[in-house]
Parts: C-alpha cells; sequence; structure tokens
C-alpha cells in the first residue's frame, strides 16, 4: 500500500467521535539597529545605518492547528505569516502567509502528508546543521546570494511533501510541487531529504531542483516566484536559470557545550543569465564549517566561515571564476526563554574581475571587494 494510500484509508475509517482540536497563534519578532560600512549609492558608495527587521530571524506570526481525527491520524495546518517590524509591512511580495500556508494529514506512525506553499528538503533537513539555522545566524549568515536557497529566501508554491516520522535516528522527505500550467515541465520543482541522528552525532543530505524557471515572475502560476526574491532585496534565485540543482549535506557533533558542523553544497544553475553570462552555466561550491557554544545558562557564542567557490560561463563583463569568503560572529543573551539580545558581524571578501562583496543584510552590494555588516537586536517570541 502507498503512503497516499495508507492515508486515504486513515481518513476513511478514522472514528469522528474522539475528535478534538486546537490552534496556536505564535510568532516571533526581531528588531535591530544595523551598520553597514559600503553600500553602493549611483556610481559612489559609503556607510549604511538602518532599523531593522529580520536581521537574524524573520519577523512572523502564524496559526498552526491540528484535529485528532481518532486512530493515530490528525488533520493539520500552518499560516505564517511574514511582516517587517519596522514599518508593518507583509513581507514575501507582499503575501498575507507568505512564509508558509499548507494543509495535511499527520499520522503517529507513517508522517505527515501536506499540501500548499512549504519549504523544500534542503531546507527542512541540510540548513538545521548550517550557520544559516533559525537556531543560528540565520539571515545575515546565508551563503553568498542565498545560492543554495539554505535560508529559504525561496519558498516552494503548490507543493505536496511527505515527511516521515524518526525510525531509530532516521528521517526523510520528498516533495513536489506543481507548475499549474498546460506545459507540465515549466516552473515545477522537486527535492528529497533525509536526516540521522545518533547521540551527538546528525547528519543530513538533501537535493532541490527546480524547471524552467527563468521567466517566473510575480504573476506566475508555478511552484516558484523569482520576483518575490527580488522584492526582499535577497538575490537567491532571482539569479535565475533554465534549469537548478542544488544539493548537499552536512554534519554536526556535540561535545558537552560546544557543537562543531560543517557543511558542503553545490548549486549548478543551467542557461543563466547571471553575472552577464549568455545562457551558460553558472555554479557555485560553498564550504562552510560552523560552531556553537554555550558559555553559560544565558550566554551564547557563534562563530562561521563560508568559502564560495564560484564559475560562470560565457560572460563579457565578469570574470569565469569568482571566489567569496566571508566570515560570522554571534553572541546571544538570553533575558528569558522567549526573550533575548543580540550582537552580530560579518565580514565578506570578493575575488574575480568586477565581483564585489554583497553580504545578504547588507541593505545593499558595496562598491568594493570587502564589505562589513555589525547588527545589536532583541528578539521576542510568543
Amino acid at each position: 500500500m502507498t503512503t497516499v494510500t495508507a492515508f486515504a484509508a486513515l481518513a476513511t475509517f478514522a472514528p469522528a467521535a474522539h475528535a478534538q482540536s486546537s490552534v496556536t497563534l505564535y510568532g516571533l519578532i526581531d528588531a535591530g539597529i544595523s551598520y553597514t560600512n559600503n553600500v553602493a549609492s549611483g556610481k559612489s558608495g559609503g556607510a549604511l545605518w538602518q532599523a531593522t527587521s529580520g536581521e537574524v530571524n524573520g519577523s512572523r506570526f502564524g496559526l498552526r492547528g491540528s484535529e485528532d481525527l481518532g486512530g493515530g491520524l490528525h488533520a493539520i495546518f500552518v499560516l505564517e505569516n511574514g511582516f517587517n517590524v519596522q514599518n508593518g509591512k507583509l513581507g514575501q511580495d507582499s503575501r498575507l502567509f507568505g512564509r508558509q500556508a499548507y494543509a495535511g494529514l499527520a499520522q503517529d506512525s507513517l508522517g505527515s502528508l501536506t499540501l500548499g506553499r512549504q519549504y523544500d528538503d534542503l531546507v527542512d533537513f541540510v540548513s538545521p546543521l548550517s550557520a544559516t539555522a533559525g537556531t543560528f545566524g540565520d539571515t545575515g549568515f546565508a551563503h553568498p546570494f542565498d545560492n543554495d536557497n539554505l535560508n529559504h529566501s525561496l519558498r516552494i508554491n503548490n507543493a505536496v511533501k511527505y515527511t516521515s516520522n524518526t525510525y531509530s535516528g532516521l528521517k526523510f522527505g520528498a516533495m513536489y510541487a506543481f507548475s499549474n500550467q498546460s506545459d507540465f515541465g515549466t516552473n515545477r520543482a522537486y527535492s528529497f531529504g533525509a536526516s540521522y541522528n545518533t547521540g551527538p552525532l546528525a547528519l543530513a543530505a538533501g537535493y532541490l531542483q527546480l524547471n524552467n524557471t527563468q521567466g517566473a515572475n510575480s504573476g506566475s502560476p508555478g511552484a516558484v516566484d523569482l520576483a518575490e526574491s527580488t522584492a526582499n532585496g535577497k538575490g537567491g534565485f532571482a539569479l535565475g536559470a533554465d534549469r537548478l540543482r542544488s544539493f548537499g549535506g552536512g554534519l554536526n557533533y556535540t561535545f558537552g557545550p560546544a557543537t562543531a558542523g560543517f557543511v558542503f553544497t553545490r548549486s549548478e544553475y543551467a542557461g543563466s543569465t547571471a553575472f552577464g553570462s549568455q545562457g551558460g552555466d553558472v555554479s557555485f561550491d560553498n564550504y562552510e564549517v560552523n560552531g556553537k557554544y554555550q558559555l553559560t545558562p544565558a550566554w551564547i557564542l557563534g562563530l562561521a566561515y563560508t568559502y564560495t567557490d564560484g564559475h560562470v560561463d560565457q560572460s563579457t563583463t565578469y570574470g569565469a571564476d569568482p571566489k567569496w569568503q566571508q566570515v560570522n560572529v554571534q553572541a546571544v543573551y538570553r533575558l528569558s526563554k522567549r526573550t533575548d539580545l543580540y550582537a552580530e558581524a560579518m565580514y565578506q571578501h570578493a575575488s574575480g574581475h568586477n565581483y564585489v562583496a554583497f553580504i545578504n543584510t547588507a541593505g545593499g552590494a558595496s562598491t568594493t571587494a570587502n564589505q562589513v555588516v555589525s547588527t545589536v537586536g532583541m528578539r521576542a517570541r510568543f
């Protein structure tokens, strides 16, 4: 019996008499003040001070619901909004529930099957081991242009996703996203991933492919919306390609109060126009090492370094082999279980003909090969 058939059968025979339901309102507000040493403005550049929202974690609120259908089966849903706390505007290209919006079924022994706007499996499985994890540096620590989407600059529309329960430390999942177009292969996506946890060791791997997304925009009905990434100023999949393949893996090892990790991802943009490429291939290999240390119950320190080795075909404007190096440091002080203060700094150096530094939260590209961003802020959760 297939997983889908099993879920359907359970839904048919689940006794309604035992139904219990719950709806939870939750959220996070991240507000801070940020300084960037160099941001391009026209043909010149200079320092930039910003009041920030989501410098680490995107500000959001959401509704999470579950209804007990009996027999270990539950109806579930998530509606999650993103917003800018500094001006109240909607995020994710002005969507009401732009971060996540899905409904589905979850079974105690089989896992969950959900439909809607969701994260891909690289985000679900590999990102938690990276410095882009929501419990670490997240937004500011993204790899250049978020080229592998570990920082989920882009969510996936029209997605059907299965995620297993954990079996002796092993968890796995797969996702397919429809184009919703008569041309079935245009603007669709699929991904899969797995993780394994045993004692202090955590391992994960994942894969994401987007097909024929070059012309996607805010009016596109398909799996991805490149205008969303552009509107957020993240770069990300706004790099555009006839086909994107991104894959990678990572590991974390915890010993006492310290956790050390390594993550590798490779992103291949085939038929790209990024960096002046005339429909050639653009690729990024990202090598990241990271570490966190619980200094006291209140203080957490973090450090990460990423080396990105790029390659650009058929460009007359940019060099063929750009490189980016980024060092990230972070200190978090917990005022309570729900509220903390943080300070972080990121330094990026770019090399290659005509390439400049561009940190994810900088407010714009540098006019030079170097850029520094530093932020102090607070996060409140509810």
